[in-house]
Parts: C-alpha cells; sequence; structure tokens
C-alpha cells in the first residue's frame, strides 16, 4: 500500500526535475530595414542541421516589421544552440545576392561573427544553461 502512495510523488519529482532543465531563449533580430516580405528563423543544435542536413530545434517565418522584432523559443533543454536568420524581402525563400554575389537582403547569425562569409555552427555557437536572451544584428 505504501508504495502505492509513493508512486504519485515520484511522477510529481519526475515532472518537477524536467522543468528545471527547460529554458526560454528570446531573441532579438534588430536593423530589420523594411516592413515587407518574410522573417525567417532557424535554431539549431548540431553542425548538421545548421547545413540543413538534419531538422532544426525550431524555425519560424513571420512578416517582417521594421525595426526590431523578438521570437521566443520555449521549454529548451540545456544545450548548445546557434541561430540563423534571413530577411526574405521578396518571399521568394532565398537569399539575394547581387551580381558578386553579396548579399542583397539582410541577414545575420547569433554571436553576430564579423565575417565576410556565412558563418560556421562554430563561430554561431552559445550555450544555454538557462532562460536567456540573445540580439542577432541584421547586416
Amino acid at each position: 500500500m505504501n508504495s502505492l502512495l509513493m508512486i504519485p510523488g515520484f511522477a510529481a519529482m519526475c515532472v518537477l526535475a524536467n522543468a528545471v532543465h527547460a529554458a526560454e531563449l528570446v531573441v532579438t533580430i534588430t536593423d530589420i530595414r523594411a516592413a515587407q516580405g518574410s522573417l525567417m528563423l532557424k535554431l539549431v543544435d548540431s553542425d548538421a542541421a545548421w547545413n540543413s542536413q538534419a531538422k532544426p530545434v525550431a524555425a519560424r517565418k513571420v512578416a517582417a516589421e521594421k525595426g526590431e522584432m523578438q521570437f521566443r523559443f520555449s521549454d529548451l533543454p540545456e544545450g548548445v544552440y546557434a541561430v540563423q536568420v534571413m530577411h526574405d524581402e521578396n518571399d521568394n525563400d532565398k537569399l539575394d545576392t547581387n551580381f558578386l554575389g553579396i548579399p542583397s537582403e539582410g541577414y545575420g547569425f547569433s554571436n553576430n561573427p564579423q565575417v565576410m562569409r556565412r558563418a560556421t555552427f562554430e563561430e554561431a555557437r552559445f550555450e544555454l544553461k538557462a532562460d536567456a536572451t540573445i540580439t542577432i544584428r541584421l547586416r
């Protein structure tokens, strides 16, 4: 009989233990040039997902607003993550470039690495241990 009474308590402890390790990530995107097209975000937890060879942890596509926008990702387990952002101003689902190959639409990465190419997962990765806010400045 006593062991039956312990089961609900054990189940509650398991739920609480999982809740303690869940974190919320708030991503603030700045320098959005225009309120046209879509902002596309991809939250990943591996190099494979960064390079579109595995599914992202989360992905969002929303109508762009000029200036600044915030996105929340809840119930994330502790771990290593990276974020990619693209402002698809003409909604053609790709990052447009000029004749030299330089992007003509806004883009950015977590950690805002100062590179003249697409950032690598290693350059954009960060460790999430608790609730956090990061800011990504579009170029």
